[in-house]
């Protein structure tokens, strides 16, 4: 299944990250919130990004792939969220606006390309009832 190699290196993008957001609260001794240390709230702010923009991304991928669709489409769009996330994650954490700028256009037109693709191919006739 294409989506569950996606899914798994995104599982190990929120792995690094969250790794990263531990990391910066032993070495400030911090348990919850940023407690002024801008290092950590960029952490943690890429570390959220990344969670909040894989899940829907990649269960639009997986609808995709149930949806049959070409597997070289499934690759490219695959491809392309995995790599725009990690941009935005490196952005944010060197504190880039250009870059994280075009990786936030890039995961919304993945994600708008990743949905009209799944209409295109959802075979509505077996949504009707009856």
């Amino acid at each position: 299944m294409t989506t569950a190699l996606y899914a798994s290196l995104a599982t190990f993008l929120i792995i690094w990250l969250s790794f990263n957001v531990i990391k910066l609260r032993r070495k400030h001794q911090i348990s919850i919130g940023y407690g002024g240390k801008k290092d950590l709230k960029l952490a943690t702010t890429a570390h959220s990004n990344a969670i909040e923009y894989l899940p829907i991304s990649l269960l639009l991928l997986f609808a995709l792939e149930l949806n049959q669709a070409n597997l070289i489409l499934l690759h490219i769009l695959g491809i392309l969220v995995f790599a725009s996330r990690v941009l935005h994650a490196n952005s944010i954490l060197t504190e880039n606006l250009k870059r994280r700028v075009l990786a936030m256009q890039t995961t919304f037109v993945c994600m708008t390309v990743l949905a009209l693709a799944n209409l295109a191919y959802l075979p509505f006739e077996k949504l009707s009832v009856g």
